[in-house]
């Protein structure tokens, strides 16, 4: 059985994950725990209530639940095991992934904190740094129900929806479909904004009356508005990973994903071009 969360560790202060730690304890009321790698990283806390901790462990034995903002499974797995996070828990703690990996592997994961006495949810976030900053995050949880509700305030905090998806690697299944859509839209919006460079449409003008017409998308948005360049640069490997996550979770589960994986690999390769493309018409 979870505990009562009063008590929250955060590791991950990036752009997403730093957002969503300053919400825990802003919205929310929790007292606010963190660890990170790099000293650097705790600026993202710095204007809100927080206690700092100089290992994994010492963060792990100080509250009731932590949320890991990570980049991947590896990541996860070395922090609970080789940097001593999940010897250090006290029973019923909750450990909530909110990184996009694979399902079997969340599946993994949570029989593995279970049998250190700790609780396990996958609970993936979609909105990226934008949604994290404004609070709207969409999250994907799977894992006990109990569990779940023990955890919803804190995931409230950051995001205006919060689902429960079934158990274990369904928050990841979940993330994964959704963002197959997303990077596969992106190929759609590549392909058609590129013409209508090529014919001589205003690119940043129908980017913005589209968005609000039937053709517009949340992957418009973001790559007509929120996507620079540098940022590309950042997001196409990691959609290329997700794409990979996608269909190894689909052939896992005897589907067929050749078709929907070749869009979506073509998508995330043609990100930073139409990223540039896109700046250059704003100059």
């Amino acid at each position: 059985m979870s505990k009562k969360v009063e008590r929250v560790g955060f590791v991950g202060l990036g752009d997403q994950g730093g957002p969503m730690a300053r919400a825990v304890a802003e919205d929310g009321g929790f007292e606010l725990h963190v660890w990170a790698r790099r000293p650097a990283s705790l600026s993202a806390v710095a204007e809100v209530p927080h206690v700092a901790h100089d290992t994994p462990a010492g963060l792990a034995g100080s509250v009731d639940l932590i949320g890991l903002c990570l980049r991947d499974d590896v990541d996860v797995r070395e922090l609970l095991d080789d940097g001593g996070l999940l010897a250090a828990v006290t029973p019923g703690t909750i450990i909530v992934n909110h990184g996009t990996g694979d399902p079997s592997e969340a599946e993994q994961i949570a029989a593995h904190v279970h049998a250190a006495g700790g609780a396990f949810l996958d609970a993936p976030v979609s909105g990226g740094g934008p949604g994290a900053r404004s609070r709207t995050l969409t999250t994907f949880a799977g894992g006990p129900v109990e569990v779940f509700e023990a955890a919803r305030p804190v995931l409230a905090t950051f995001s205006d929806t919060v689902r429960l998806m079934g158990p274990a690697g369904a928050g990841q299944l979940t993330k994964l479909f959704n963002n197959a859509l997303a990077i596969t839209n992106m190929k759609n919006i590549e392909d058609v904004l590129t013409l209508a460079g090529q014919v001589g449409l205003d690119l940043p003008a129908l980017i913005d009356v589209i968005g609000e017409s039937s053709g517009g998308s949340a992957a418009l948005r973001g790559l007509g508005h929120d996507i620079s360049p540098a940022l590309a640069e950042h997001l196409h490997p990691l959609m290329h990973k997700d794409m990979r996550h996608f269909a190894d979770a689909v052939r896992a589960r005897g589907g067929d994903p050749e078709e929907v994986l070749a869009r979506g690999s073509d998508g995330a390769s043609g990100l930073v071009e139409t990223a540039r493309l896109i700046a250059r018409h704003r100059a």
